[in-house]
């Protein structure tokens, strides 16, 4: 009789801690799975005004200017410069201009292999895409000036719009038949009369 009770016990204790181990088990496992399944997409909020360049080995490629204040998607990041996305741009800011936010966003795998599918335009795609829309407009040689951020005398608001993006403030007079404006960026003042870029200097602060 003892023997019958004492090999029920035991065959009791050996079910439990055989349940106990299954439930670690399939705990792990479905912890990897998550893991695997989610990946963090971060934000991050700009303190300053800051130019998306297409490649951060050339910062002649302003794609547009960011307004402070601006969230941006970060894709990677290493020292100095955050890979984001802003709009339907995609490039590289400086890591100094932007504080990253602190509570990421989870998204799934699935999610993300839909964005992949949805946003099939990688960074040279994109820059690809820019040379090809200046150059319908412009002609090769133009669309290669204002592909590579460069400004001239005598271009007009729409070719330096194209050229550098949307400038953070324009002040405006009008004046008899001139219209006087001041576009500001953030370190550099571009004025025009009558819609052509006729000076430019840095920003003294």
């Amino acid at each position: 009789m003892m023997k019958l009770i004492f090999l029920s016990l035991m065959m009791t204790v050996i079910l439990s801690v055989q349940a106990q181990t299954n439930k670690a088990d399939i705990l792990q496992n479905l912890e990897k799975t998550q893991k695997a399944e989610q990946i963090v997409a971060s934000t991050a909020t700009l303190k300053s005004s800051s130019r998306l360049f297409g490649a951060k080995d050339d910062l002649t490629t302003v794609i547009l200017i960011i307004p402070s204040g601006s969230v941006v998607n970060i894709i990677d990041s290493d020292s100095t410069y955050l890979h984001v996305t802003f709009e339907e741009s995609e490039g590289y800011i400086f890591r100094r201009h932007a504080i990253i936010d602190k509570a990421p966003v989870v998204i799934s795998q699935a999610i993300q292999e839909k964005r992949a599918v949805d946003n099939n335009n990688p960074a040279v795609e994109q820059q690809e895409s820019r040379f090809t829309y200046l150059e319908s407009k412009y002609g090769a040689n133009m669309a290669a000036r204002l592909h590579s951020g460069k400004i001239w005398k005598g271009m007009n608001a729409e070719m330096v719009k194209d050229s550098w993006g949307t400038a953070e403030k324009i002040n405006r007079v009008v004046s008899g038949n001139i219209i006087k404006e001041e576009w500001i960026f953030k370190n550099t003042w571009l004025y025009f009369e009558n819609n052509m870029l006729v000076e430019w200097g840095p920003i003294r602060k």
